[in-house]
């Protein structure tokens, strides 16, 4: 009988600790990391400390999504859409933002807020579109095992949130010692890992609290074995096979798609500072 044959794990390519700021760690921008895994292109990791979450005045965005998962604590928020409210420890907020919108993010209750915000650059037939939000508190995203479903399916459950694409987006969380096997769909070549507490072994290697971890692309999955209580988000996804044009707050595919939705984006601060908003 011959033995078994040996399959090498999916290995790691890239690990960056981003760049920090207060309560923010910068871990992927549109103009570095994104560009190897569009269609991921922005992810920050948010962590308070002991203090309250910093308030975030109200911003554009056109031709992306956003979605901010909070892990720990809460984060208030407010869009041009007319939502108000609070996003609770397990809960999202979903922003795909069209042809523009605006929104505000910040202090919650007092405490420590930990969590992750994410960018999804969208494809052609939605970067102009209407604009939509997506409040969902935990008891809204389903779970398989240790795998929370934040966008995309997975396991046989899926986001209530509508992907813009071929994308999976999940927050996993294990305890010291527990293992999970990440199986994606054969056609997402891309994946990542964001780590938000803890250390996981995966691919031989010890990944840390605080890092961004890419993996090379294909369609193997990958194992994951907890050394300690950890928490991360795993993404993985069709590779967007646009450029990225990229204004100050807005990802498009083309020039003049930056430049419709940068002026929609005019037009909505137009109203606002006659509200006497900004």
């Amino acid at each position: 009988m011959s033995a078994p044959v040996q399959v090498a794990p999916r290995q790691v390519i890239h690990r960056s600790r981003g760049r920090s700021h207060g309560a923010v760690t910068r871990l992927m921008s549109p103009g570095d990391l994104g560009e190897i895994l569009k269609p991921f292109v922005f992810l920050d990791l948010l962590d308070s400390g002991s203090d309250r979450f910093p308030d975030f005045g109200l911003h554009p965005h056109s031709g992306l999504a956003t979605l901010t998962y909070v892990a720990e604590g809460s984060i208030s928020y407010e869009d041009t859409n007319g939502a108000t409210g609070l996003v609770r420890a397990g809960g999202v907020e979903w922003m795909r933002a069209g042809n523009g919108v605006w929104h505000s993010g910040g202090a919650g209750d007092p405490g420590r807020t930990r969590g992750f915000q994410l960018w999804v650059a969208l494809p052609a037939h939605l970067e102009l579109g209407g604009s939509e939000s997506l409040y969902q508190g935990a008891a809204d995203i389903p779970q398989v095992g240790p795998a929370r479903v934040l966008l995309g399916s997975y396991g046989g459950a899926a986001s209530a949130i509508e992907a813009p694409s071929s994308i999976n987006y999940l927050a996993v969380s294990l305890k010291a010692g527990e293992t999970w096997l990440y199986e994606p769909p054969q056609d997402h070549s891309v994946l990542w890992v964001g780590l938000g507490k803890g250390t996981v072994e995966a691919s031989n290697e010890a990944l840390d609290h605080g890092e961004i971890v890419i993996f090379e692309a294909g369609a193997d999955p990958v194992a994951f074995k907890a050394l300690t209580d950890t928490e991360f988000m795993i993404g993985s996804a069709v590779r967007h096979p646009h450029d990225l044009v990229l204004g100050y707050y807005s990802v498009h595919t083309s020039a003049e798609a930056l430049q419709a939705g940068e002026a929609r984006i005019d037009e909505i601060r137009d109203t606002l500072v006659a509200k006497g908003r900004l």
